[in-house]
């Protein structure tokens, strides 16, 4: 046994609904949540994440039973959150927040994935509000943030990972940095998304080296780097630019996650690095293949 391998068992590998093309709770160009924790685990990963709310059975009792009797284990919840529009948006947040959060510890997990709100319709382009903050919508979403994960981390014993994603304004190298130059390591980390740092011009290996003890959580994603090109060129917003295949399947694109991997195996930490290939809408047949020869990708990359 050579001494890389505990090494990279520090790296736990899932995968999302997101890789079958789900991005609703429901929609009818989705696959059943059957066939998916039938396909994930058949895959050969072990890991999963709960996906839009609702997607999966949310009677903890039942999905519980439904990932058991498939070997799968959840290792995150996802929530969506405005947080820079400050106080006014709390309640409601927190209402979209605590069921999730419930589910999610109750199945075991102790991350809760918090996206940002879009400044462009991810379907039809529409702007919806602009997309530079200013400095007063930059302090509420650094405490907005810091509530959030005070509040999810004593009431339900998670931990906050934020996503920086296309389309949000956590996004390029400079507005991640701010971000978590302005928030206390100990109540917020990071959920790199090495696809979306790359579509928004970031590079993952530079991140995770000067902001290692703020990386909580890893998504596995890749670009083409040519369709990159002509969707920013083009201003096309994030869901169309994923119509166009702007996220292709590893190792096509960039990052490269060889060295990815290897620079979070080097923070010494236990991470889970859960695959998301958007591909929303896609054919039914389209995921398991690609998620199979993902997962034996990554084992060859030692994760």
């Amino acid at each position: 046994m050579t001494s890389s391998v505990p090494t990279s068992n520090r790296i736990r590998v899932g995968s999302a609904p997101d890789s079958w093309g789900v991005w609703f709770p429901d929609d009818p160009q989705q696959v059943p949540w059957q066939r998916f924790l039938d396909e994930v685990a058949e895959a050969g990963y072990e890991w999963i994440e709960l996906g839009p709310y609702g997607y999966l059975p949310s009677d903890p009792v039942r999905l519980g039973e439904e990932t058991a009797r498939r070997g799968l284990k959840v290792s995150a919840g996802t929530v969506f959150t405005g947080l820079h529009h400050g106080p006014a948006v709390w309640e409601k947040t927190w209402a979209h927040v605590a069921d999730i959060a419930a589910l999610t510890r109750a199945m075991g997990a102790d991350h809760l994935v918090v996206i940002p709100s879009f400044w462009r319709d991810d379907k039809t382009g529409e702007v919806l509000e602009d997309r530079t903050l200013t400095a007063e919508q930059w302090g509420d979403l650094t405490t907005q943030t810091e509530r959030l994960g005070r509040e999810v981390r004593d009431r339900y014993g998670l931990r906050i990972v934020v996503h920086p994603h296309a389309d949000t304004h956590i996004d390029s190298e400079e507005n991640v940095s701010r971000f978590l130059d302005a928030t206390d390591p100990d109540l917020v980390s990071l959920c790199l998304d090495t696809g979306h740092y790359a579509y928004c011009g970031g590079d993952s290996v530079k991140l995770i080296e000067t902001y290692g003890e703020r990386i909580g959580y890893l998504h596995l994603k890749q670009v083409d780097p040519e369709i990159l090109a002509e969707v920013v060129a083009d201003e096309v917003p994030f869901g169309p630019a994923v119509g166009r295949g702007v996220m292709c399947e590893p190792p096509g694109g960039v990052p490269a996650l060889e060295p990815v991997l290897a620079a979070a195996r080097r923070l010494d930490v236990d991470l889970f690095a859960i695959v998301e290939q958007d591909m929303y809408p896609c054919p039914p047949d389209k995921p398991f293949p690609i998620a199979a020869r993902t997962r034996r990708f990554l084992r060859s990359c030692g994760a």
